[in-house]
């Protein structure tokens, strides 16, 4: 009994996690119908309803929060220090899971981590792309990739870069007829390009003047959810975009994008990936923090 309760809390865990029986099926190799049979059994078993299921969407109950919260992290636990053992016997092995926003995985992420999977065959490494905030315990992944004022106090940090200048661009194009802003309130007048966030509002560009922080709400006829649409579409010519000096250095340097009102766009803090401390016991994990970590 006991060994089938560890099954099966591990597949209420799988659809807890998902949301969805269809997406924890997927990810576990199961068929929907067996895993609703599971789930049910353990909360006829437990006395207790785990899921709170509805025709669109499935969510822990009170009783499911409180075994996610308790029996999760020792899950957690386990899985490290079997991994941990397991690399005592050859080379690191396992899979790293990641979040980060999708410019950042192309030029800080990837880079450094694409030359170690010819080197280590067993380490596994696989990328999320999101602009949502995940709780990476929560949604089960090894690290997280934010700026530094977005970790949270609980996590270890390590710096990948240092400080992020910001800057507003469009191409060459896009001024033609047009008068560079100076103001913010020039800036409001001219076609923005705007990112759309998870929760469903638009990000506000986070500028300042005279050394106020300013969050200023922009509008434009192209809104995406990606920096690198972003940086497409200005470079097409649809208008001012806000984006991270690293991203736009060699637009700039070639003369396809112009930069208006530096004075106005600050530096943000510096990308760092965060985990759960218990995490370092690996060493899959280690090599990987390792491989991320900022030389300067």
């Amino acid at each position: 009994m006991a060994r089938d309760n560890i099954n099966d809390i591990q597949v209420f865990l799988a659809v807890a996690r998902e949301r969805s029986f269809t997406r924890a099926a997927a990810t576990l190799g199961m068929s929907q119908s067996a895993l609703s049979h599971i789930v049910r059994a353990l909360e006829a078993r437990m006395g207790v309803q785990l899921l709170a299921r509805t025709t669109r969407s499935v969510a822990p109950t009170a009783a499911g929060q409180r075994l996610i919260d308790t029996v999760a992290p020792r899950f957690e636990e386990i899985e490290a220090e079997i991994a941990a053992i397991s690399d005592l016997g050859g080379s690191p092995a396992g899979i790293i899971r990641i979040t980060a926003i999708d410019h950042i995985i192309d030029s800080v992420l990837w880079p450094r981590l694409a030359h170690l999977l010819p080197q280590y065959p067993d380490l596994r490494i696989e990328i999320n792309s999101d602009y949502r905030m995940h709780d990476i315990v929560a949604e089960r992944f090894d690290i997280g990739v934010r700026y530094g004022d977005q970790v949270q106090q609980d996590m270890i940090a390590v710096r990948l870069t240092p400080d992020v200048r910001m800057a507003i661009v469009a191409a060459p194009d896009y001024w033609r007829g047009r008068r560079p802003p100076e103001t913010i309130a020039e800036l409001q007048r001219h076609n923005c390009i705007t990112l759309r966030l998870a929760g469903g509002g638009l990000y506000a560009w986070e500028l300042c003047e005279g050394g106020q922080p300013l969050d200023v709400r922009v509008t434009g006829q192209a809104t995406f959810n990606s920096a690198c649409q972003m940086l497409n579409a200005a470079l097409y010519g649809v208008g001012l975009a806000f984006l991270s000096q690293e991203m736009v250095a060699p637009y700039l340097k070639d003369g396809r994008l112009v930069s208006v009102m530096d004075d106005y766009c600050p530096a943000f803090p510096a990308l760092h990936a965060y985990y759960l401390s218990r995490r370092h016991t690996s060493r899959a994990f280690s090599l990987v923090i390792e491989a991320l970590r900022y030389q300067g």
